[in-house]
C-alpha cells in the first residue's frame, strides 16, 4: 500500500538533492541552487557561525560571530590544551592520561572533563586558555555555576582562534595529539548521543570535529550499545572572576566546529541555541540544514539525498531485514542522508507495509522506508542500491 504522510512527522519537510556540489540542499525534483555565501538558519533557532578558509586567509561566511554561547563540550579542547600547555620539550602524554584524554576529545566523555576541571583549579583553566591564546568572548561561567565547566561563555570568532592556534601555532606534538584525536571522533558519544550532526554529516572527509550539546529537552541518547548518561555537573566551585552575563542557559544546544578539507582548509564553528521543548533529532536536523547551506572552501558533500524520518529509537540494520541486531538508532524525527534504496524483507507497521530499504552511508546501515518521509513506498528520486 501507498503510505501517506504521517502528520506527526509534517514539520520535517522531505530535502533533496544530490550531494557533491557546493549546493545549499533543494527539494526532490528541483535544481540544486548554487552556493550563497550567506547563513541559512532555520526558523526559531539562533546561531553564530564562522567559517575561515586557511589558504586564502579570509573568511567567507560570518555571522553573529562575537555572539557568545555556552559552550557545553567545546571547551573540552580548551582543557586539552590548559593540560598539554607546559609538558614541553617533549610533550609526552603517559598512557594512564591518555585514557581520559582520548576519550574527552573523540567521544565526549563528561566524566574526564569533570576531574580536570576539578583537579586544575575550574574556572582558572579559562583564564589561563583567555590569556594565552588572546580569546575576546570566552568567559567563566557566571556566578553561581562555577562548577559547571559546560557553561563557559564561546563565541564562532574565539572558537576560529583556538583551532587557529592548534594548526598554524601550537607545537606539532600538540597540534597531532589534539587534532589526531578530533579526526577519530566517535559516531555515539559516550553519554549515547549521535554526536555527528553539524560538519561531520554535511561533509565527507577528512575532517576533525569537536560538537556539543546541553538541553534539559533532549531526550536520552539512543546511540549504540546501552551505557550510562553523564551531566556536567561537577566541578570546582569557588569564586570566579567576571563572567559573562549574556550567555543563554535555558535553550537547548547544539554545536558543531573542527576543520574540514585536506591539510585542515577551512576552519568551521557553528554554535546554535533551539526553542525550549526542541527534540535532539530537530535540533539535529536543523544545524545540519543550516552547515550544509555554509561556503566552504575544501569541503566535499557527500553524494545522496536528504530525507525526514519519523518515528523514535529507528534501528539502523547492517543488511535490509529485522533478522540481524541493529547497528544503532536514529535520533527521533532526524532527516538523513539516503544514498539508494532496495527491497528487503516486508515490515509491517500498521497500517503500514513494506518491502523497500533505505541505505544510509553515513550509518553504513539500512532503515525500512515504512520511516522515510516519503509518499510512496519506494521514494521517487532515489536510485536504486
Amino acid at each position: 500500500m501507498k503510505r501517506r504522510l504521517l502528520a506527526t512527522a509534517a514539520a520535517l519537510l522531505l530535502i533533496g538533492g544530490v550531494a557533491g556540489t557546493a549546493a545549499a540542499d533543494a527539494p526532490a525534483g528541483q535544481p540544486v541552487r548554487p552556493a550563497a555565501a550567506s547563513v541559512e538558519v532555520p526558523s526559531g533557532v539562533s546561531a553564530g557561525v564562522a567559517v575561515f578558509d586557511r589558504q586564502t586567509g579570509t573568511f567567507t561566511e560570518q555571522l553573529n560571530v562575537s555572539t557568545r554561547f555556552r559552550s557545553a563540550s567545546i571547551v573540552k579542547v580548551l582543557m586539552a590544551l590548559d593540560y598539554l600547555w607546559n609538558r614541553g620539550p617533549g610533550y609526552v602524554v603517559p598512557p594512564s592520561d591518555r585514557a581520559w584524554l582520548e576519550p574527552m576529545l573523540r567521544s565526549s566523555k563528561d566524566s574526564a572533563a569533570d576531574t580536570y576541571w576539578s583537579d586544575n583549579g575550574g574556572t582558572a583553566i579559562i583564564t589561563r586558555m583567555v590569556s594565552r591564546l588572546g580569546l575576546k568572548d570566552t568567559a567563566v561561567p557566571p556566578t553561581g555555576y562555577e562548577g559547571f565547566w559546560g557553561y563557559t561563555a564561546l563565541s564562532a570568532r574565539d572558537t576560529v582562534t583556538i583551532y587557529r592556534y592548534l594548526l598554524d601555532s601550537a607545537p606539532a606534538p600538540v597540534r597531532d595529539f589534539v587534532m589526531g584525536n578530533l579526526r577519530q571522533s566517535t559516531r555515539c558519544a559516550s553519554d549515547r548521543f549521535d554526536q555527528h550532526f553539524g560538519v561531520a554529516g554535511a561533509f565527507q572527509k577528512p575532517w576533525a570535529v569537536k560538537q556539543g550539546w546541553a538541553g534539559s529537552s533532549y531526550e536520552q541518547g539512543t546511540c549504540g550499545t546501552p551505557g550510562t548518561a553523564t551531566t556536567n555537573a561537577t566541578g570546582t566551585a569557588g569564586q570566579a572572576p567576571a563572567a559573562a552575563a549574556d550567555v543563554d542557559l535555558t535553550r537547548p544546544a547544539l554545536h558543531s566546529t573542527g576543520t574540514v578539507g585536506a591539510n585542515d582548509r577551512s576552519i568551521v564553528a557553528v554554535l546554535t541555541l533551539h526553542p525550549v521543548g526542541t527534540s535532539y533529532g530537530k535540533a539535529y536536523t536543523d544545524i545540519g540544514r543550516l552547515t550544509r547551506s555554509l561556503n566552504v572552501p575544501g569541503a566535499t558533500r557527500p553524494a545522496g539525498w536528504w530525507y525526514g524520518t519519523w518515528s523514535d529509537h529507528v534501528n539502523v540494520r547492517p543488511d535490509p531485514s529485522t533478522g540481524n541486531a541493529p547497528i544503532t538508532q536514529l535520533p527521533a524525527g532526524v532527516e538523513v542522508l539516503v544514498g539508494c534504496q532496495a527491497k528487503g524483507q516486508v515490515v509491517n507497521v500498521p497500517p503500514y507495509t513494506n518491502e523497500w530499504w533505505a541505505y544510509l552511508p553515513q550509518y553504513n546501515g539500512w532503515i525500512s522506508n515504512i520511516y522515510i518521509n516519503s509518499p510512496d513506498n519506494k521514494m521517487p528520486d532515489v536510485k536504486d542500491c
